[in-house]
C-alpha cells in the first residue's frame, strides 16, 4: 500500500508540473492572441482527475484491494507508457500544449510527433492512465468510474477542440 501511495503521489506531482506548464503556456498564448474555448467543461475535468487521484488509494484502503502481480505490474507499465506519451505530446506541442483548449490564430496544426498518427494522443494517455493507475492495486471501481466520467468529458472536450481547431478566429 505504501508503494502504491507513492506512485499516486508521483502522478499527482506530475499533474502539478502539468499545471505549471499550462500556466506558463497560457500566458504565452494570450500574449500571442490565443483564444480559449470550452471553459465550461474544464472544472469538471479537473474534478475528475483529482477524483481519480483520491478515489484510487481510498478504494484500495477502504475495500482492502490487494496488489495482484499479474495485473499490477502490467498496469504499472501502462501508467509509465501513458506518462511517456503525455510528455511526448507536451514536447511536440511546445508552448502550444495546454490543459485548456487554446488556439493561437494563424498557427498551423501540428502534424509531427505522436500527432503524425493520432489526432488526440494526449487523450489516449489520459484514458490509459485512468484505467491503469487504479488497476495497479486492483481498484476496479475507480477504474470504471473514471473511465465513464472521462469518456463523457472527452466526448465534450474533443468536440470543442475539433471545432476550435477547425475555425480560424480573427486576429485581434
Amino acid at each position: 500500500m505504501i508503494a502504491y501511495l507513492l506512485l499516486v503521489a508521483l502522478v499527482a506531482a506530475e499533474r502539478l508540473a502539468e499545471l505549471a506548464v499550462t500556466r506558463a503556456n497560457l500566458a504565452w498564448a494570450r500574449r500571442h492572441g490565443g483564444v480559449e474555448y470550452g471553459r465550461g467543461h474544464y472544472p469538471w475535468m479537473v474534478l475528475a482527475h483529482a477524483g481519480l487521484l483520491a478515489a484510487a488509494p481510498l478504494e484500495v484502503w477502504l475495500l482492502h484491494r490487494p496488489f495482484i502481480p499479474a495485473l499490477g505490474w502490467p498496469m504499472l507499465a501502462v501508467v509509465l507508457a501513458a506518462q511517456a506519451l503525455r510528455w511526448w505530446c507536451v514536447a511536440t506541442l511546445g508552448r502550444r500544449w495546454n490543459t485548456r483548449v487554446v488556439v493561437i490564430p494563424g498557427l498551423p496544426l501540428v502534424r509531427h510527433g505522436p500527432y503524425r498518427w493520432l489526432r488526440h494522443p494526449n487523450y489516449l494517455a489520459v484514458a490509459a492512465e485512468g484505467v491503469a493507475l487504479p488497476l495497479v492495486h486492483s481498484a476496479w471501481l475507480t477504474a470504471i468510474g473514471f473511465t465513464v466520467a472521462n469518456a463523457v468529458l472527452l466526448w465534450v472536450r474533443i468536440r470543442v477542440e475539433d471545432r476550435a481547431l477547425g475555425r480560424r478566429p480573427a486576429a485581434p
